[in-house]
């Protein structure tokens, strides 16, 4: 049985709805110590007073603002708490828009969430009208001891609710300086049209599970093989080199002509099953005719 993280209200109009939150992710991550490597003692991490040895209990530490180095405005925690946002339990609707409006860049964490107890009319009648509308609902609710903004949305009868981040969260291209240049370098035509075609020949239908976190597979093979005692030669990683400007086309073209001979091996592999077909009916046909050809001979001479 699932456990609910979070309970409390869907709210807008006059309509009320119970619901409890779940997490709609599963942390797949591994759990790596720190240890000394001579010795295999564990690292632990403590809270010290720089420049002393002295560690500080949890309850005498507060937070701070630093305004210039060694300069601090600190804040009690009373003081913290009285700027606390308010625990409601609502989650306040207040727009709805179309999902394709939202860039994913404001999506943060995703959650499920189930109707709570005589609330299961109400939380499938939600969801049946918000699912006919293809509309999000923008939310603000707060989780943790922190306001947050969220989209709620119905999927196949469910709603799901993902915690956003704010506008000022993100940061604008504008305001990463040189990093990205201001002057677009001139693309020419038939460049920009091969480049759509490799996008068209590599495109598909999204499918979540055609793709592994091959890294934690590799982690969990390489713990395996060391904790049998086998001895790892890692490989000399080598990095990707950019494609010159001058070799653009010539990139392009190479990667279309892979994609289309990986195209071709795949439609050609039924295809032997069809040859072998057609070359039975050949040989069958042949032997047709020869039986039909000796057997005419055979009544000739009869004759």
């Amino acid at each position: 049985m699932a456990r609910a993280m979070w309970s409390g209200t869907i709210s807008f109009g006059l309509l009320n709805v119970p619901v409890k939150l779940y997490s709609a992710v599963a942390r797949r991550n591994i759990a790596l110590r720190e240890i000394r490597e001579s010795d295999s003692a564990r690292i632990k991490h403590r809270r010290v007073a720089e420049g002393t040895d002295e560690e500080v209990p949890y309850e005498n530490i507060v937070k701070a603002y630093e305004l210039s180095p060694g300069q601090y405005v600190a804040l009690s925690k009373d003081e913290m708490e009285a700027l606390a946002p308010e625990k409601t339990r609502a989650i306040d609707v207040l727009d709805f828009v179309d999902i394709e409006e939202i860039d994913p860049m404001y999506f943060n964490s995703p959650y499920y969430l189930g109707p709570a107890e005589s609330a299961e009319k109400a939380y499938s009648l939600l969801a049946a009208a918000m699912e006919a509308s293809g509309k999000a609902a923008i939310t603000r609710f707060v989780f943790r001891n922190k306001e947050h903004l969220a989209a709620l949305r119905a999927s196949d009868g469910t709603l799901t609710l993902t915690t956003m981040r704010f506008a000022d969260e993100v940061v604008p291209p504008s305001d990463l300086d040189d990093a990205i240049p201001d002057k677009k370098p001139k693309v020419a035509k038939k460049e920009r049209e091969m480049a759509e075609q490799l996008i068209d020949s590599l495109s598909t239908k999204f499918d979540p599970t055609a793709y592994r976190d091959e890294y934690r597979e590799q982690l969990l093979a390489l713990i395996e093989q060391k904790a049998e005692g086998k001895e790892i030669v890692a490989p000399e990683a080598e990095a990707p080199k950019a494609t010159k400007a001058p070799d653009l086309m010539a990139a392009l073209e190479e990667s279309i002509a892979a994609v289309k001979g990986k195209g071709d091996e795949k439609a050609a592999k039924p295809k032997p099953k069809a040859k072998a077909k057609k070359a039975a009916k050949k040989s069958k046909a042949k032997s047709t005719r020869k039986s039909t050809g000796s057997s005419r001979s055979k009544a000739k001479a009869s004759k």
